[in-house]
């Protein structure tokens, strides 16, 4: 029996009815390397029922302690029931793409039961119409509560399921398992008052479980309190979010990130992501005549290591607020106004303590997710005249570099929905897997009934960026005989001459216009 952190706590007292707590990690599959070429439901049943006993996150349920005393525990689960949690549906004929995003989506929305493991696994078939995926194919959503996720073990469930090999190793027989019997209410209130005693701070805990629960008085008043100085510039995704979720995502090649990021010396990868994704909310915003006058921002995790607390300590997660130069028209510019505030951000974290700022491309695991989505969204209170602290939040998932397998059968795509909350109704899950980065915002129904459009405008601003990169790295190709001043003059004009080709993609931004009636006009279509 073990206790559940304090942050994971609050976590649960925070989540509403129209904001779960869920974070839905996505895979895709080509089954052709699988023996026999496909993957049966009831090998899956077997090999997830054969790996239980790797992680306690399977069989292990809340149990709270009375009168809000105490956190909650991690208690066994004596009626667990693994064909609960393990489904199999398929997608309706054709089974499109379209069609796959509102299914998942559907999926992510529908909160969890609180009395059982906080996890559940969905074979999803019927994929046979998406374009580019072989005969076959199928995706697995693993939906799991953000309490149930550490900064250590986030990927663990999804790991755990995996081989590095197509041939898959002989299920071995369940282990015998025979659960814990669950303490009392009475052992759990004693456990309760002792901890109160050993550590007066606990005593407060009472009266901030029963403020969580008080309602808008206290969210309103929290939120004064709360509120920046300088209030951002709130646009549609900062107003209060309905239960029905919208997913999209777009995939690119993480050599072609590590070009545009070239176009700014000493940025990474991370600051081109980040770039990409403030272009691609500028192109929609402008596309919807809603492009403010003033910038916007995210919130970015970032993880610090100590490096004095040796090689296998868990980094702290930090947050940062990044001003993403949506209102900035030169994309270069825009992606220099990045580096400048994330350099600062890693001069800053190595000053304190003689911390280490780990790379922002390569730091979080799926936890991140949980943790941008709900903290941050409930530490936002405000909704309606109250602005949040950012505008959207950005967090990056890694993925492995090589392929992976599950039982056989080849992972071709990583992606993941992310939680969103009350003032903070944009989010994207930026994964990286097999040399591939997939960004994938996640949203509101009825905040971004278009998510087909906004997913575009994500394309094409990292198409304008990486022809601006291209350009800069074939021009000198084309004309390698001219040294002279004039040429010398041109080739220090690449960036102007990138500049007259930002037009055609500008306009090209401009088909994705939502249609008329706004909001409403694509609710049917958006599931």
């Amino acid at each position: 029996m073990r206790q559940l952190t304090g942050n994971d706590a609050l976590f649960l007292a925070s989540e509403s009815a129209h904001a779960t707590s869920n974070v839905s990690l996505v895979q895709i599959y080509d089954p052709s390397t699988a023996p026999g070429g496909r993957l049966r439901f009831k090998s899956f049943l077997a090999l997830v029922e054969s790996r239980l006993h790797l992680s306690p996150i399977f069989r292990q349920r809340l149990r709270r302690v009375p009168f809000g005393l105490d956190e909650p525990y991690w208690v066994e689960d004596e009626n667990f029931d693994l064909e609960y949690h393990v489904r199999h549906i398929a997608l309706p004929s054709p089974g499109d793409w379209r069609q796959f995003c509102i299914q998942a989506s559907r999926i992510h929305a529908r909160p969890l039961d609180l009395n059982r493991p906080l996890w559940e696994l969905y074979v999803i078939e019927g994929l046979g119409s998406l374009l580019g995926l072989p005969k076959g194919s199928f995706a697995l959503l693993t939906k799991l509560h953000h309490a149930a996720i550490d900064v250590e073990h986030g990927t663990e469930i999804i790991t755990l399921l995996h081989d590095a090999t197509p041939q898959p190793p002989k299920p071995e027989p369940a282990e015998p398992w025979f659960p814990e019997a669950p303490p009392g209410n009475l052992e759990l209130v004693f456990r309760g008052v002792l901890h109160t005693a050993t550590s007066p701070s606990r005593l407060a805990r009472p009266i901030g479980n029963a403020v969580a629960r008080m309602g808008e008085a206290a969210r309103s008043f929290a939120a004064e309190m709360l509120q920046p100085r300088e209030p951002i510039e709130p646009t549609r995704f900062n107003t209060v979010v309905s239960p029905y979720r919208v997913f999209e995502t777009r995939r690119f090649q993480l050599d072609e990130f590590r070009a545009i990021r070239r176009l700014v010396p000493r940025a990474k990868v991370n600051d081109a992501v980040l770039a990409v994704c403030a272009g691609g909310l500028r192109r929609y915003l402008e596309a919807n005549e809603e492009l403010p006058k003033r910038d916007l921002s995210a919130l970015v995790p970032v993880y610090v290591r100590d490096p004095e607390a040796g090689p296998g300590a868990k980094p702290e997660v930090q947050w940062a607020t990044i001003m993403l130069g949506v209102n900035v028209a030169d994309p270069v510019k825009r992606l220099a106004r990045i580096r400048r505030q994330t350099a600062s951000s890693e001069v800053i974290a190595k000053a304190i303590g003689a911390r280490e700022l780990t790379d922002l491309g390569t730091y979080a695991p799926a936890a991140t997710l949980a943790l941008t989505g709900k903290m941050l969204g409930s530490a936002l209170l405000g909704v309606g005249r109250r602005a949040p602290i950012a505008n959207c939040a950005i967090a990056n998932v890694p993925g492995p570099s090589v392929p992976l397998y599950l039982n056989g059968a080849r992972m071709t795509y990583f992606s993941a929905i992310m939680p969103i909350n009350d003032g903070m109704g944009l989010a994207f899950a930026v994964t990286s897997y097999d040399g591939k980065i997939i960004v994938s915002p996640t949203s509101c129904r009825e905040q971004m009934p278009d998510p087909e459009a906004f997913a575009q405008c994500v394309r094409e601003a990292f198409q304008e960026y990486l022809a601006l990169a291209r350009g800069r790295r074939e021009r000198p190709a084309r004309k390698p005989a001219k040294r002279s001043a004039s040429s010398a003059k041109t080739g220090r004009s690449a960036g102007g001459t990138a500049a007259r080709s930002r037009p055609t993609a500008r306009t090209a931004a401009s088909s994705p216009r939502a249609a008329p009636g706004g909001r409403r006009g694509s609710r049917a279509r958006s599931g």
